[in-house]
């Protein structure tokens, strides 16, 4: 699977993540289990890519089963009537006001519901009075210093030439965006939406079909929500990977 090499995510909002906290760790926060793919030590990602893997709390589905799991998915919604698993390329975000509109989103909205765990993520700043130099790149964490969950969708996509062997199905999902809070907006006018602790059941829960109780988690974050500070542009290039790139920005 092609990944792009160098600068900033065209126009995607929330299109790389940081993923550094052991999973086992975030299992532990979150009151979740691990599912059974999931190594509990993982491997630190500072500069996540859509296409890739990422965490996502789900609710689990059996009598048995815990109430919150978390599991790997493939960053980017392939929805179950795809030929193939490239459609998923175009959906890293899912825009919250037409969840109910689009095919690809309204069946999971209503019965597939995750939470994309990240421990931050960047957005890049349009250059000021329109210019036309490189976009400049921001590092965004909760300011409380605990995982960030987003409103995420999830499918799963079955490979018609595999037929049942280990690895037809994929697990793949979104991040539902919405318009940017205070926190957000000086550099971007999206933003992911964050789900707090006391609604995470109720956004997972798969029970809870009508989606209209939902609507009321898909705005943005209120004021001091989120803390950041601009980083150096080698977060441009998806080769680089290391804990540097959250780092500051020195003047």
């Amino acid at each position: 699977m092609r990944r792009p090499t160098a600068g900033a995510p065209a126009d995607a909002m929330c299109g790389r993540i940081d993923l550094h906290t052991p999973p086992s760790r975030l299992a532990r926060l979150l009151h979740a289990e691990l599912a059974a793919d999931v190594d509990p030590e993982g491997t630190p990602r500072w500069n996540l890519p859509p296409t890739e893997g990422v965490l996502a709390m789900v609710a689990g589905r059996r009598q048995d089963a815990p109430p919150r799991v978390l599991a790997t998915f493939r960053w980017g919604l392939v929805p179950s009537w795809a030929k193939d698993p490239s459609v998923g390329n175009r959906m890293i975000n899912a825009r919250a006001e037409s969840l109910e509109d689009r095919n690809a989103y309204r069946d999971a909205f209503a019965h597939r519901r995750c939470l994309v765990i990240a421990d931050g993520f960047y957005e890049w700043k349009r250059p000021p009075d329109g210019g036309k130099g490189p976009r400049i790149p921001f590092y965004f964490h909760r300011a409380d210093g605990a995982p960030l969950a987003f409103a995420g969708l999830w499918e799963r996509w079955h490979d018609p030439a595999r037929a049942e062997e280990q690895g037809a199905w994929l697990r793949s999902c979104t991040i539902v965006t919405t318009d940017a809070g205070p926190d957000l907006v000086a550099v971007h006018d999206r933003m992911p939406v964050i789900v707090e602790v006391d609604a995470f059941d109720d956004w997972l829960d798969p029970g809870l079909e009508e989606t209209g109780a939902l609507r009321p988690l898909l705005a943005p974050s209120p004021a001091g929500t989120l803390a950041s500070h601009r980083v150096d542009r080698a977060v441009n290039n998806v080769r680089n990977d290391g804990p540097e790139l959250v780092e500051a920005l020195q003047a």
